[in-house]
């Protein structure tokens, strides 16, 4: 829900008139219940990702260091990639990551774009990226390029659970169902990043996404975090 519909819901709903008897007390209840849970839920998602981002940013400064000297010796150039990308309710904004690729790589995507491995052809996906620089291989795999979008999460574009922030030409093929992703703000690690991640084709992301909006709750949050230091460790599904 659009953060201004929900603000213009909060306050026609705060205006519900007061009616005499039980009926006006149970109304009333069921207002400042439902108003509680609304706003409660979103403040604690936003502090968890505030406090949780602040720490890691702090405590992966000297990774941080080490990865942005690989990258420069492997292909000089800028270390920080930066994309836009799509987010809640189609809000564009600025994603980071570490540069896993050759500088020249966006216009070398037409070349080998009938190449692409990834089922449902929305998402460009390919093993052996030629594109791909090598230690891009390894941050790629180890999932370190995204670490950036912690930065992201502090601004309040990303969480730290939530869809996959979309590019604008993904989002541009989307099928009505596919757009329920957007309904969301989007996150560093989803349900089917710890499920397979490429692996998954592109349909079934979309099914795994839906499922998470429907049910998402602070302990399935964390529960995914949990499940997402097995993934990255293991690397399955990811190139």
């Amino acid at each position: 829900m659009n953060d201004d519909l929900q603000n213009e819901l909060l306050r026609r709903y705060s205006r519900v008139p007061y009616f005499r008897g039980p009926i006006s007390f149970r109304l009333q209840l069921k207002r400042l219940l439902w108003m509680s849970v609304i706003r409660g839920a979103y403040l604690a998602k936003r502090l968890i990702d505030i406090v949780a981002s602040i720490i890691l940013l702090i405590l992966l400064l000297p990774l941080f260091a080490v990865i942005m000297a690989l990258i420069y010796q492997n292909s000089p150039g800028p270390v920080f990639y930066k994309q836009t990308r799509v987010g809640r309710w189609g809000k564009l904004f600025t994603m980071w990551k570490f540069r896993s690729m050759y500088l020249d790589a966006d216009a070398r995507l037409k070349e080998i774009m009938a190449q692409n491995e990834m089922s449902g052809g929305v998402i460009f996906k390919m093993k052996n990226d030629p594109r791909i620089i090598p230690v891009g291989r390894f941050i790629r795999k180890a999932s370190i390029d995204e670490l950036p979008q912690l930065w992201n999460v502090l601004k309040g574009d990303m969480s730290l659970v939530g869809p996959r922030p979309a590019l604008p030409s993904e989002v541009n093929q989307y099928s009505l169902q596919d757009r329920q992703r957007l309904e969301v703000i989007p996150g560093i690690t989803c349900i089917w990043q710890v499920s397979g991640r490429s692996d998954i084709p592109f349909p079934q992301q979309v099914q795994l996404d839906v499922q998470y909006i429907q049910s998402q709750s602070l302990w399935l949050d964390i529960q995914l975090l949990l499940k997402t230091i097995p993934a990255v460790l293991l690397s399955r599904g990811a190139y």
